[in-house]
């Protein structure tokens, strides 16, 4: 019996505390802080998000407090405001895109689909846009709700609303519910290979949103919780080449996986707390998984998982810090090839390119 009681004792802690009980290798990498070069004027702020095109294009969405004139008035945005830049493969500024425009508000990701469309999701203004890669506007998701009340309800959340949760846990924005085309505080966009797109909905509502390659709403799943299909934040989204898609369930600590049409199937619990996703392209393909450390506290999380679809870690690399090859809050990681990464940090506010060496 005696003997017993420590076997049951330490099988009760793997179940509570798999990532802490796994040894995870470590994959050794080289890294590149702060690869892009930017003109003397102009200067990068919190990474919401980067992204690489076919080309090795680099684009950058960043908070950078750039003034930005609300529409209707010459008063700024309390948020400031937010900017798109290009820049070549090897780091070179090539130029700015959507400047001063009225949907930069909070920068929170941008990627780029298989035909080098350019996406941005914005935090404070509720959209995601398409643009094409010349930067001229294809597609707006999203939509100001018809009537908003000034000041919103206590509990309502909304652009205005304050803390992580956005109050959207009392209502949200009106209309925002799990059956609309509204967002509250989106956070990430991702497609299948029929072109459906799938957006992380997210911060204020606690869902995920899916439209056909025309933009048209056709369902969204998920509510505010912690059961299967539930989430606390959405912070990330990703689909693999089967039409699986994978969501960040940050507040959870888990990878919540999905089929296509929102159907759970399994969840990861042994990479920390997920905070940027990214799948591979390719027939073998892995999935990246950031254990961001939030920005006030450098002491904790901060390595990037390298994972199999199945849940599997095949290792590890990174830690909380300031330093090269050291992370503070990956909001974004680019994979677009399996062993050379773009990863954008909030707390850091610069981007670094690393190489893996598996």
């Amino acid at each position: 019996m005696r003997r017993l009681v420590p076997l049951l004792l330490a099988t009760v802690l793997l179940a509570a505390f798999p990532a802490a009980a796994q040894n995870v290798p470590e994959i050794p990498f080289d890294s590149v802080a702060n690869p892009l070069t930017l003109p003397d004027d102009i200067y990068l702020g919190e990474i919401g998000g980067v992204a690489a095109n076919s080309k090795g294009d680099i684009f950058v969405y960043t908070r950078t407090g750039h003034p930005t004139v609300s529409l209707g008035t010459a008063r700024p945005f309390a948020h400031g405001g937010s900017r798109l830049f290009q820049f070549d493969r090897n780091g070179k500024f090539v130029r700015e895109i959507g400047q001063n425009s009225y949907g930069f508000i909070f920068a929170q990701q941008v990627r780029i689909d298989p035909q080098d469309n350019i996406w941005l999701v914005d935090q404070m203004t509720n959209f995601v846009v398409k643009l094409d890669s010349a930067g001229h506007p294809q597609l707006l998701l999203g939509r100001k709700p018809e009537a908003i009340p000034v000041p919103a309800p206590r509990g309502e959340g909304g652009a205005g609303a304050r803390g992580e949760g956005g109050g959207a846990r009392g209502g949200g924005l009106p209309g925002a519910g799990a059956q609309s085309d509204v967002f509250n505080r989106p956070t990430d966009v991702a497609w299948d290979s029929a072109g459906n797109i799938f957006v992380a909905d997210g911060v204020g509502n606690a869902r995920v949103a899916k439209f056909n390659n025309k933009g048209v709403f056709i369902k969204s799943w998920g509510s505010r919780g912690n059961g299967p299909g539930q989430f606390g934040t959405v912070r990330a989204i990703a689909v693999d080449a089967q039409g699986n898609v994978y969501v960040a369930d940050s507040t959870n600590k888990r990878i919540q996986v999905f089929d296509n049409n929102g159907t759970f199937k399994t969840q990861y619990t042994n990479a920390g707390t997920p905070t940027a996703l990214c799948i591979t392209p390719g027939p073998n393909q892995f999935l990246y998984s950031s254990n961001s450390n939030p920005p006030e506290d450098f002491d904790i999380g901060g390595e990037i998982y390298k994972m199999k679809l199945d849940g599997s870690v095949v290792g590890k690399f990174g830690r909380a810090g300031k330093l090269p090859k050291e992370f503070g809050t990956v909001n974004a990681i680019d994979c677009r090839s399996e062993n050379n990464l773009l990863v954008g940090e909030i707390a850091n506010m610069r981007v670094q390119k690393l190489t893996l060496h598996p």
